[in-house]
């Protein structure tokens, strides 16, 4: 049984705590949270874009500490999910691997290429795993179109586009989300779920070229994409918390192969996918996938058992989509093409 600490009782915090519910190998060993009604169970005012709201945690066979820091001294603690805003990821998780726990922490990986850095070299030099939350390769709509192109059933991918749009949101305490210092805005915090995903099914771009909406702070909004690859494919992406409130949340895609379309849209297919053949016909699908929390947390924890690096959420992946991710909004500010080298 792998026991799980968990740093942050936020929105993401919640999630992950259901999310280990589900897991047979695993559990919620220990929480860590300045709040004294989150420590007594009381969740009912978290609240996300997506999902249910906290609601009442029966927090019994749940080790609690106000500070994170004596959760790290918890010898029974095996892995560390790191549930805190951006801002705060080095020094956690750093702190963490130098505890010899195992990390899994919260997308983005960190705020700069500095930090993240110095995370992922921290990492290395406590054999530690050092995982970063980036789901999107586990929803099952997305991790299901990833074996289709991967696969080349229908041939070749052609064009894709991607889609990512919130309403700015009002559970967020003293606007962190639009704020660049402590999120890096929409544009890194949201947005980089598909810049990471379009990295897992086509590889890194060559080049980008992007525009965006920003905010008078100077964080941007909204960014539209366009990754530049050598084969010629047409990739893009749109993300932004710019939506009236009554849109909520919308994610899906658009996948272009040579003998089929595949279209996912939470608003219009549901979980389902719509695979549109060559032949005229209309095929819905849904993927035979587990939700994507607990699927990203069981594989988490399989690693942690076998003591390999992961081959989805390793660091050295989301370091690579964080790299790419400050250069789409480099090349929106410029109104150049960026180059990636």
């Amino acid at each position: 049984m792998i026991n799980v600490g968990i740093i942050g009782i936020g929105f993401m915090g919640v999630t992950h705590f259901k999310a280990l519910r589900e897991i047979p190998n695993a559990r919620a060993a220990a929480i860590s949270t300045r709040d004294a009604g989150k420590l007594s169970g009381d969740w009912s005012a978290i609240q996300g874009n997506f999902g249910d709201a906290g609601g009442v945690q029966d927090l019994s066979d749940v080790a609690r500490y106000e500070d994170w820091r004596d959760l790290l001294k918890d010898e029974t603690i095996d892995l560390v999910s790191i549930c805190l805003p951006t801002h705060l990821h080095r020094d956690v998780s750093i702190a963490a691997l130098q505890a010899g726990k195992h990390v899994l922490v919260e997308k983005p990986l960190a705020l700069s290429l500095e930090d993240a850095d110095a995370m992922i070299a921290e990492g290395q030099k406590a054999n530690r795993l050092l995982m970063v939350g980036q789901v999107l390769r586990f929803f099952p709509a997305f991790a299901f179109a990833c074996e289709i192109v991967h696969s080349g059933k229908y041939g070749a991918l052609q064009a894709a586009h991607f889609k990512r749009i919130i309403a700015a949101p009002s559970w967020s305490k003293d606007d962190h989300f639009q704020d660049i210092l402590k999120s890096g805005g929409p544009a890194l915090d949201l947005h980089i779920h598909d810049t990471d995903f379009i990295h897992y099914l086509c590889g890194v771009p060559q080049a980008v070229r992007a525009t965006g909406v920003v905010l008078p702070n100077g964080a941007m909004t909204y960014l539209q994409s366009q990754y530049i690859y050598e084969n010629g494919a047409a990739i893009s992406s749109q993300s932004g918390a710019i939506a009236m409130s009554g849109l909520g949340f919308e994610h899906g895609f658009d996948i272009y192969l040579q003998n089929a379309t595949l279209q996912f849209n939470n608003l219009l297919t549901g979980e389902d996918i719509w695979i549109y053949k060559s032949d005229g016909q209309k095929e819905i699908t849904r993927p035979p996938f587990p939700p994507a929390f607990e699927g990203q947390l069981q594989h988490a924890v399989e690693c942690v058992i076998s003591g390999q690096p992961s081959p989805i959420i390793d660091a050295s992946f989301a370091r690579q989509s964080l790299a790419v991710c400050l250069l789409e909004q480099q090349a929106a500010l410029s109104g150049q093409m960026v180059e990636i080298s």
